[in-house]
């Protein structure tokens, strides 16, 4: 995709006016860094806050009584549990169990809020459209901005007090600084936090606002990656994707007790199986020894140099102050404490599967 045919944010000229580096990503123009760069950008997010544009995520809205219901003919989360103003992380699966995109979803009142990667919202749109036809809106008139950081609550609060009494995994319709909004504090990025579904033609005008603020700093792509794996959270298309299925990316949380007994969802078979025998691999975490960071497609190896697995997600945690990493590996060798290797540039790193996440995220429950 040239330059020409990558869609643009409401955010574009203010990425540009702050001094950005633009890159393509998922088909959008998008900051990968502002002059801060990417270590500082990610400090400040841990100690305050920062301001992450992620209006090319796809934003969805479904009405119908039994919407609840009908998602969960599409994802195996606990959907009609959710009580309103209660949000739920879950995936879109296939009928083999894999994960064709993680979501989130949120009960708002008279209708689900639905935000979906903005890499793959053009099939999950198609397949929520096939589900709930005419009933699913698709919000393309509006943007998404995302306040992360320990400093988030105070700033947001601010414009909008109401903002303060959200907790973690909740979300409501709120004006900030004039503008009809839909918040949710789930802290995507693995630091307490808010994402702002705002219409676009005020975007601009609100994050200027929020820029006004002393402990509030544009963040890029890079950041977020770094935030995001030292949180353990995973990225679609690297530490999930069609043959990974929940269990084995260690997401069996998202699954509740209800949906795991009854199934109904695509894959069901498989999941309930994974479920009830376990799985052959399993995602992990791996810290190397050194300085040295592992990236994605390397080959981890057990102690007799026997390719195991590979590496998902790796590269420098800012916080942890050295590499970090996720993969898979054989069941057999996913147990916290187990030595393994790392073939980085045809040399074994020596590494060891930790419990994830590296950065024990911040949130308000």
């Amino acid at each position: 995709m040239t330059d020409a045919t990558l869609k643009t944010t409401p955010l574009n000229a203010l990425h540009r006016e702050l001094g950005a580096k633009m890159v393509p990503f998922a088909g959008y123009e998008m900051p990968v860094q502002y002059p801060m760069g990417v270590l500082g950008e990610h400090k400040h997010t841990r100690a305050k806050a920062g301001l992450f544009d992620v209006s090319h995520m796809g934003q969805v809205r479904i009405d119908g009584e039994n919407a609840a219901t009908v998602m969960e003919t599409l994802v195996p989360g606990d959907i009609g549990g959710l009580a309103a103003g209660r949000m739920r992380y879950t995936q879109f699966t296939n009928a083999e169990g894999g994960i064709l995109d993680d979501l989130m979803v949120t009960h708002a009142g008279d209708h689900l809020f639905v935000v979906v990667n903005a890499a793959c919202k053009d099939q999950d749109i198609a397949l929520m459209k096939d589900a709930f036809g005419d009933r699913l809106s698709v919000l393309e008139d509006r943007a998404l901005l995302a306040l992360q950081g320990p400093a988030a609550v105070d700033v947001l609060a601010e414009l909008a007090p109401e903002a303060a009494e959200l907790t973690f995994m909740t979300g409501a319709a709120i004006d900030v600084a004039g503008f009809p909004c839909f918040v949710t504090r789930s802290g995507y990025t693995g630091e307490d936090g808010y994402e702002i579904s705002v219409p676009a033609d005020g975007a601009e005008a609100l994050a200027r606002k929020l820029l006004d603020h002393a402990d509030v700093e544009p963040i890029g792509l890079g950041a977020r990656d770094s935030l995001r794996l030292e949180a353990g959270l995973c990225l679609y298309g690297h530490d999930i994707d069609t043959t990974t299925s929940p269990v084995e990316a260690a997401l069996l949380w998202s699954i509740g007790k209800r949906r795991r007994e009854e199934g109904g969802f695509p894959g069901a078979a498989r999941i309930q199986q994974e479920i009830a025998e376990g799985t052959t691999r399993k995602r992990v975490g791996l810290k190397p020894e050194g300085r040295a960071p592992a990236r994605e497609g390397v080959e981890i190896v057990d102690a007799d140099g026997t390719p195991i697995g590979k590496v998902t997600s790796g590269g420098f945690g800012p916080s942890v102050e050295g590499p970090v990493a996720m993969g898979y590996v054989e069941s057999a060798h996913a147990a916290v404490g187990t030595a393994v290797s790392l073939m980085v540039r045809g040399k074994p790193l020596p590494a060891t599967i930790v419990k994830l996440p590296f950065v024990t995220p911040g949130y308000k429950r």
